[in-house]
């Protein structure tokens, strides 16, 4: 059976996201849009209305001639209230349900808003939206999310446009296990293609780029790889990397080898560290440690 991701009941055969800002013509969004072949376009209702009648409308034909699904989103909302109202305007321009929830509480690290996020998000699944909330990795917050009607949450990897990959990865880890269920796609903070081979391999169910792509050296070259990288970490999840070990284990088996190491037969004994407890310290000096060879027989 293939392996697909699944989002509010629609289903994608890529597990690729990618936003549309910051490219520097439209031909290299285009190109870098076919390189990458991503599952949703993002696109940020502020910038269409900020733009002129006749750039707004070659942008819009740009996306639409792209014929992947559109994924608007509310940049820039600092209140519930205005995502809202810009999740209203979205829908009725781009004539789609789907909503990505940003209610950004701190302008200076654009850290999500976990009030005004909860709040949003409450308001438009009663208004029939599918909400896909940019959230932090915060466990509570996002059971919250989850109680609020939303299906999909976005955790970030590290603030928006910072390249540095995933910050905390104990808690996203954490977060994905003990929400095994709903889909969670990193969101923000990506900046290589190993980072998302890496938050794929934990688990996660895609990766939503922008800035990582947009001001790469070569947008395109940068977007095939990173599409060949969430491929490769989403494969490595499926394939069950090995358990990692706390000590070395031999790849080769020992039986059978002819020269296999016995420490018997080169004269060396063994002798096992002593740990100090003085009051002195609680560490192991040289002189507590001895191996010494012994004469042949």
């Amino acid at each position: 059976m293939e392996d697909q991701l699944v989002l509010y009941g629609r289903t994608f055969t890529t597990r690729l996201l990618l936003g549309t800002a910051r490219y520097e013509s439209p031909r290299q969004l285009t190109d870098a849009i076919s390189a990458a072949d991503p599952a949703l376009v993002t696109v940020s209702l502020r910038r269409q209305l900020s733009s002129s009648k006749d750039s707004g409308q070659s942008f819009w034909n740009l996306v639409r001639e792209a014929r992947r699904t559109i994924l608007p989103n509310t940049a820039g909302c600092l209140s519930a209230r205005e995502a809202v109202k810009t999740a209203c305007m979205a829908r009725e321009l781009f004539q789609t349900n789907l909503i990505k929830l940003e209610v950004i509480g701190d302008e200076v690290n654009l850290q999500p808003d976990p009030f005004g996020l909860v709040e949003a998000a409450n308001e438009l699944v009663k208004l029939g939206f599918q909400v896909l909330p940019y959230c932090t990795e915060d466990w509570v917050l996002c059971r919250r999310l989850m109680d609020a009607g939303c299906e999909v949450l976005m955790p970030w990897a590290a603030p928006i446009g910072t390249g540095q990959g995933p910050r905390n990865a104990r808690a996203l880890r954490e977060l994905r296990q003990r929400a095994p269920q709903i889909p969670l796609i990193i969101d923000a903070g990506i900046g290589l293609p190993s980072h998302a081979c890496q938050v794929m391999e934990w688990g996660f169910d895609g990766v939503l780029l922008n800035t990582a792509v947009s001001r790469a050296t070569h947008p395109v070259r940068m977007a095939r790889a990173f599409a060949n990288a969430v491929r490769a970490g989403r494969s490595a999840f499926l394939a069950g990397p090995m358990i990692v070990q706390q000590a070395a284990t031999p790849s080769t088996p020992e039986i059978g080898r002819p020269f296999a190491s016995d420490s018997s037969r080169l004269g060396i004994k063994s002798v096992p560290p002593t740990i100090s407890t003085s009051s002195t310290g609680g560490g192991i000096s040289n002189e507590e440690i001895r191996n010494e060879p012994t004469e042949p027989n």
